[in-house]
């Protein structure tokens, strides 16, 4: 016990040493590779900008960082740049490179544009400058410095510092400008001239790559290869300390003062260290810790104070500014399930066993040891009755000394747990159910196997003569017997009041059965499950958890979100509860899961399993070193325009989009480099958007098809730690399309107006056509009255030649009905004429006398004459005068028709019958339908057709 309160003292004095420059673990580190920032491999020079924005003097060029993004600036003449400096007054940045130096400002889009200063070097010798090494900007002025001159820009002028031998390189610390003459030692820049610091000459034969103020006025100086030294003012002296062991091993390319109280030196071969103001050193990274090379160009303490690294191939970004540091696999650890504190040694179980490292160790004893015997999956790591068990793959093992003690049962373990009211006896939860030990004065012993249930987990806890075991999401009530070697199943139970359970925890000496946030105790007396209101209170506005533990301070730690994150609830002095999460966002998706594993020393060091290590936590790490996030807008795009905010000299631009570039693209970023994975970002488009955009990670944002108006865009960040930036706004204007832009209004006034004035002429003119319309139509309607009258008339004409015509056909149908009886009568006295004259031929005119004879033959002459007279000629004669227009068109449509045909057509015609045509035609009636058969024949009608009305239709 002794041992661990002189490791906790221990840890206590070095927090508060270091003023919160962690020595325990590494810092977090990111690297950026040549792939990543697609730039040249070293970065000799660091510096940042007023908003935040880092600047590299990379070998090709200037590199920009601002949290999202990388951007490679070029300048003419020259890639190479080897220093740079950023001037918060101007809001300039300043550059160096091989025979050019200048600087960059941003244009009316933002951009960053190159101005050359070589032209205003009055000088044309000095013009060739070799690199420009170094940039300080003091007093309103700003002094580039080579190794063969340096040279003063100030009020647009240039004016040089000339050395007679040659410098090294030059230095600022706080106000002050120290160039280091190889032959006249270090020099103070004063008034326009370098004054000799007394005693520095025996520093001529070094490299001198930093300098640093120290307590009483004096000056840490660092060199190439011959260490460290102080300069009191007169005299120069060793820093003998193990910071300048370690440089003189390694070699020093300076450094940087992180705060009062420690420095950060950079080394050729052994990466960096961070020592105080004593030289002991507080934190050692290099290549095998995690950085991306050993040799480190250049460090700069960033707005943030967290550390930056150029490399000699990359750059690297440590957050020492942090509650967190990490044992990780470069300190030999992987996936850590537990961990404790034991005799001043804390031990973590991994999967690859159990590992220890002492709590006052120094760098330089850094790594984790594997304990001897160990390595295996170790599931736990417990101290019962003042011995070290380890629940391990290999069964239950008792350490000591750094190895293995002894092996109590070959069986794999999960864990171990007291068993109340027999302060002698524990149990063990093994693949195969759960084993009896006992402690005796000998140590800890295997007592029995616990018979009649073989199933186990590590989730199980004893209380109220019960032992509860949660496996599968089934809680088992287990029952001992008075040996405690069997087991009896009293209950299960798949859900409490419904809901699932998750996890089953011990909080103040009390069992809680955790389901949905809900916190139930168990009660023999009732049988039943009891929920505990307060404390569920505590946990109803928390993402459901999936486990939960009590530290030795109180504190409630829990994991949510499927075993990805974690929270605690922070008990206060007064017994309330605080909660925290957002501190542990940058630890998200790193926990082992459904083990949750949190050592707690003190406040200040409480240790968090991880699936890559362990986590040092510094629960009492000062929030006011944790600055307020910025965020821009860091681009505004539409068409083939873009402008970029977050540099410096942001100048004012009035953006007005025309109409056809309404679509637009907005950037974030936020130089907020700590943890750029858990930025989240909101934004609101007024008037476009009603509400703020909820928070997320996206960091891009298009609109398209805006309407025409003004628009502001409104712009936060949520950090890590959960705090949020000032708002940052753009403000723009799309131009309404040309049909409505205000000249357009302007046009269709005019247009309105124009447009009024031709209407009323036109209506003048239209009055003016009505009124000649209008006797145009009563003219119109008069001559068509008299129109209507005339044709009346003409239809009454037409009607009564109707009706002329009508009679006619009546007058002639009857003339054709009285031809017919005038034919047939013709017929009759014919034929009977012809009889009589057959009877008189018949007579004897033997016996009659001459005058009889004379008689008769006078007779028959008269009768003769009768027959053969021109009566039926001329009846005939008077039947074609009065069809004479219908045998015409017969025989113009039938020209082979013959005359006989003709006299059947006209009988027909006459609607004559079959006996009568016979008659007057003197043939038989089977004579008439031949002479009608032949007739249709040659008329070239169907059988079905009407010879009659075929004729009428002629």
């Amino acid at each position: 016990m002794l041992k661990l309160l002189l490791a906790i003292a221990f840890l206590f004095a070095t927090a508060g040493t270091h003023s919160q420059i962690k020595g325990n673990g590494l810092p977090n580190i990111r690297n950026f590779t040549k792939a990543e920032y697609q730039s040249g491999t070293q970065n000799w020079d660091i510096d940042q900008d007023s908003n935040g924005n880092m600047y590299f003097a990379n070998n090709n060029g200037l590199l920009q960082f601002d949290g999202a993004t990388w951007r490679t600036y070029t300048i003419p003449n020259s890639t190479n740049i080897r220093s740079v400096k950023f001037d918060s007054i101007t809001g300039r940045i300043y550059v160096g490179a091989y025979n050019e130096f200048g600087y960059f400002e941003s244009n009316d889009k933002g951009m960053l544009d190159y101005v050359s200063l070589i032209p205003k070097v009055p000088d044309e010798k000095y013009r060739s400058t070799d690199f420009i090494w170094r940039i300080h900007i003091v007093d309103q002025e700003v002094l580039f410095q080579s190794f063969t001159a340096g040279y003063v820009f100030k009020n647009g002028t240039i004016s040089i510092l000339p050395v007679e031998g040659r410098f090294q390189f030059s230095h600022q610390v706080d106000n002050k400008i120290y160039f280091q003459d190889i032959t006249k030692g270090i020099t103070e820049y004063k008034n326009g001239e370098l004054v000799p610091l007394p005693g520095t000459t025996v520093l001529n034969g070094y490299e001198i790559w930093g300098m640093f103020a120290m307590d009483r006025d004096q000056l840490l100086i660092a060199t190439l290869e011959a260490g460290l030294f102080v300069y009191d003012g007169q005299n120069v002296s060793p820093w003998n300390t193990e910071a300048n062991e370690f440089l003189k091993k390694n070699s020093s390319l300076g450094g940087v003062r992180i705060n009062k109280n420690a420095i950060a030196l950079n080394s050729v071969l052994g990466g960096i260290i961070i020592c105080d103001n004593k030289g002991e050193i507080i934190q050692h990274v290099d290549l095998k810790k995690g950085l991306k090379n050993n040799t480190v160009l250049h460090s700069f303490i960033d707005n943030t104070n967290n550390l930056w690294l150029g490399l000699d191939n990359g750059i690297s970004y440590l957050n020492i500014n942090s509650p967190f540091t990490y044992f990780s696999s470069s300190l030999n650890l992987s996936s850590v399930y537990a961990s404790i504190t034991h005799n001043g040694v804390l031990y973590v179980a991994t999967n690859q066993g159990v590992f220890y490292h002492y709590l006052q160790g120094t760098f330089t004893d850094d790594t984790f040891r594997l304990v001897e015997g160990t390595t295996a999956q170790s599931w736990n790591i417990q101290v019962i009755s003042g011995e070290l068990i380890c629940a391990n793959n290999k069964g239950a093992l008792i350490i000591k000394d750094g190895k293995v003690d002894r092996v109590l049962d070959h069986t794999g373990y999960f864990g171990f747990k007291a068993i109340p009211e027999h302060p002698n006896l524990f149990i063990g939860s093994n693949y195969g159910g759960f084993t009896i030990f006992e402690r005796t004065k000998s140590g800890i012993n295997f007592k029995n196997r616990v018979q009649g249930f073989y199933n186990s987990s590590k989730d199980f806890e004893l209380e109220s003569g019960y032992l509860w075991l949660l496996r599968d999401q089934t809680l088992y009530q287990l029952a001992f017997n008075d040996g405690f070697d069997t087991f009896t199943v009293k209950n299960k139970f798949q859900t409490l009041e419904e809901n699932a359970i998750h996890t089953l925890q011990k909080i103040n000496n009390t069992l809680y059965f955790v389901a949905n946030n809900h916190f139930y105790t168990y009660s023999k007396n009732f049988d039943a499950f009891q929920e505990e209101t307060a404390l569920s209170g505590l946990f109803q506005d928390i993402p459901p958890i999936n486990s939960v533990l009590q530290d030795t301070y109180g504190n409630l730690w829990y994991s949510y979100d499927n075993s990805e994150s974690l929270g605690v609830l922070m008990k206060s002095e007064s017994g309330g509860y605080s909660n925290v999460m957002e501190p542990f966002s940058i630890l998200k998706g790193n926990f082992v899961f459904n083990y949750l594993s949190v050592n707690t020393l003190d406040p200040k060091n409480i240790f968090i399993g991880m699936i890559n290590g362990l986590a040092h936590y510094n629960s009492e790490f000062s929030s006011e070193n944790i600055s307020k996030p910025k965020v821009f807008i860091r681009t505004f795009a539409f068409g083939d325009q873009s402008y970029v905010q977050g540099n410096p000299q942001l100048k004012e631009s009035n953006l007005e989009l025309p109409y056809a570039k309404n679509n637009v693209k907005f950037t974030f970023s936020s130089p907020d480099f700590e943890n750029q994975d858990n930025i989240q970002y909101a934004y609101q488009l007024e008037p476009f958007d009603l509400q703020w955009s909820p928070w997320s990670k996206q960091s891009i944002k298009e609109y398209t098809n805006l309407k025409e108006g003004t628009y502001t865009m409104w712009l936060k960040e949520k950090n890590s730690y959960g705090l949020e930036s000032e708002p940052a706004t753009l403000t723009f204007t799309v131009s309404p399309p040309w049909y409505r832009h205000i000249i357009a209004y302007i046009g269709y006034f005019l247009l309105g107006c124009l447009a009024i004035f031709l209407v009323r002429l036109q209506i003048k003119a239209k009055i003016r056509k009505n009124r000649y319309y209008e006797t145009i139509e009563q003219r119109r309607i008069y001559l068509e009255k008299e129109s209507k009258i005339r044709l009346e008339q003409y239809k009454l004409e037409k009607k009564i030649q109707k009706l002329n015509r009508d009679r006619l056909k009546t007058k002639i149908l009857a003339k054709d009905k009285e031809l017919v009886n005038n034919s047939l009568q013709v017929v009759k006295k014919n034929k009977i004429l012809n009889t009589i004259i057959q009877k008189l031929k018949e007579m004897d005119t033997e016996s009659m006398n001459d005058q009889s004879k004379a008689q008769l033959t006078t007779l028959k002459k008269s009768i003769m004459k009768e027959i053969n007279g021109n009566s039926w000629n001329d009846l005939e004669k008077h039947i074609k005068n009065v069809h004479f227009d219908f045998l015409k068109r017969l025989k113009e449509k039938y020209p082979d028709i013959s005359s006989r045909e003709l006299d059947l057509s006209t009988y027909l015609l006459m609607n004559m019958s079959t006996k009568e045509i016979a008659e007057v035609m003197n043939i038989s009636n089977g004579g008439v339908e031949l002479a009608r058969y032949r007739l249709r024949k040659k008329l070239g009608l169907g059988r079905k057709e009407n010879l009659n009305g075929f004729l009428m239709n002629i």
